[in-house]
């Protein structure tokens, strides 16, 4: 380390990252102890060690120069899908899921990994075609790159960390400069797909009536003339797009379409490929007291958790819902119920401001990349950082469902610790180089 490097070092970004972390090893003490007072988790040992040697690798790969993997991309993508296959059919069985790879106590979760690869091969091609391509074939194949590792981890089947991928897609391919009409095109799409897959549950489970327009996508005969019909008209506006190619509503009427057609088929196959804790999740969102003693109870405990910590919280360690372990998983998906019990509204405002800053400073490195690979690597981490936090959160405060996506940097976790880490080692490598380092 030399003293051109600290002088371009990111001491910002480096501090918020250290305050994370160190408020995660307080708060993952704090989920292992019990109401008696006593420490019944060594949680907190393993994530100081993850901790440590995240920061030590991250800070080597900011004295990495990053333009010089960007030869071994596909390379190194293709590995990883190779290990995620693998994961699938040899890996290890944990919370539902066949997503873990490891030796007795000893793990780690390969999806989280390829998040990173997943951003460095998505910023490799989008930089090699920026020159080359049409946007529409861009867009196809970045579709296609993404769809490849989401289909293997959905495979697994690991719904939370799938839904990742999508972000971090949309990030990236607006910075560079994918026709925003394409990017709706999928967002709209996403969104329709789930409110087609929540209706049905909702009607059946909650409102306990017939809704008219609900009975479509519960009877499969009317579902298949809808689908047919708009399938009809955006096939019919396609050929109005060929005999009068300067007419944009036919484009427009078959855009629309094809989002609605696409909606109603794979909320389809969404709702006979969701689980039933996965459908009870999803109900319980809509009205937790659906079943307060069951999938409900997360929820309920979460909202009472950070509604108690008031403003100044309850103190450090003087906790109830989770030393009384009335939160589930709460070193992990919790972690913030935790905190917000225990500091309160003052700090969870603190550890909103660290992530503010982390944000901020992530778009200032976007908007000083000397070249376009640093450029898009940078948006594909804050596409990633912000869903994370975004969903995290609102999941403890009901406003999200839940996903069993962790809160990076505070929630237990190594492989998501260091994944988050690696990030930030990009970062800084792609700021230091635009200053000639």
């Amino acid at each position: 380390m030399n003293l051109k490097f600290l002088q371009f070092f990111d001491f910002i970004l480096f501090f918020c990252v250290v305050a994370l972390v160190t408020f995660g090893v307080l708060f993952i003490y704090s989920s292992g102890i019990n109401s008696e007072g006593m420490n019944v988790s060594s949680e907190y040992v393993k994530q100081i060690i993850w901790g440590s040697t995240g920061i030590l690798l991250m800070l080597a790969l900011s004295l990495f120069d990053y333009r010089k993997i960007s030869r071994y991309v596909p390379q190194i993508f293709v590995a990883a899908c190779g290990v995620l296959i693998f994961t699938k059919f040899f890996g290890r069985y944990v919370n539902g899921a066949r997503s873990w790879l490891g030796i007795g106590p000893f793990g780690i979760q390969p999806s989280e990994f390829t998040k990173v690869v997943f951003i460095l091969f998505l910023a490799w091609y989008l930089d090699k075609t920026k020159k080359t391509q049409d946007q529409r074939k861009r867009f196809i194949i970045s579709l296609g790159i993404m769809f490849i590792p989401m289909g293997l981890i959905l495979a697994q089947p690991d719904l939370g960390t799938s839904l990742v991928y999508f972000p971090i897609f949309l990030a990236m391919t607006f910075i560079a400069g994918i026709p925003v009409r394409y990017i709706l095109l999928i967002f709209l799409g996403g969104m329709m797909t789930i409110i087609f897959t929540v209706l049905p549950i909702w009607e059946s489970q909650i409102a306990h009536h017939s809704v008219i327009f609900i009975r479509i996508l519960t009877n499969t005969t009317l579902r298949l003339i809808l689908i047919f019909a708009t399938g009809s008209i955006g096939v019919l506006s396609l050929l109005g797009m060929f005999f009068y190619r300067h007419n944009k509503y036919f484009y427009w009427i078959s855009y629309f379409a094809a989002i609605f057609c696409g909606a109603l088929i794979f909320s389809y196959f969404a709702g006979k490929v969701l689980k039933e804790y996965q459908v009870m999740r999803l109900i319980v969102f809509i009205d937790p007291y659906a079943d307060p003693r069951g999938a409900g109870w997360n929820i309920i405990q979460s909202k009472t958790a950070i509604g108690s910590g008031n403003l100044f919280g309850r103190g450090y360690l003087q906790g109830t819902q989770s030393h009384y372990r009335f939160l589930p998983e709460q070193s992990t998906d919790f972690i913030f119920s935790i905190l917000s019990e225990e500091l309160g509204f003052v700090g969870c405002m603190a550890v909103f401001a660290l992530y503010f800053l982390i944000f901020m400073r992530t778009i200032f490195i976007i908007k000083n990349a000397s070249n376009t690979f640093g450029l898009m690597i940078a948006s594909g981490v804050l596409g990633m950082f912000v869903f994370h936090f975004l969903v995290n959160v609102g999941m403890v405060m009901g406003i999200m469902p839940i996903t069993g996506i962790p809160l990076l940097f505070l929630s237990y976790g190594g492989s998501s610790l260091w994944t988050a880490m690696i990030c930030v080692g990009l970062l800084m490598s792609v700021s230091s180089r635009k200053f000639g380092f």
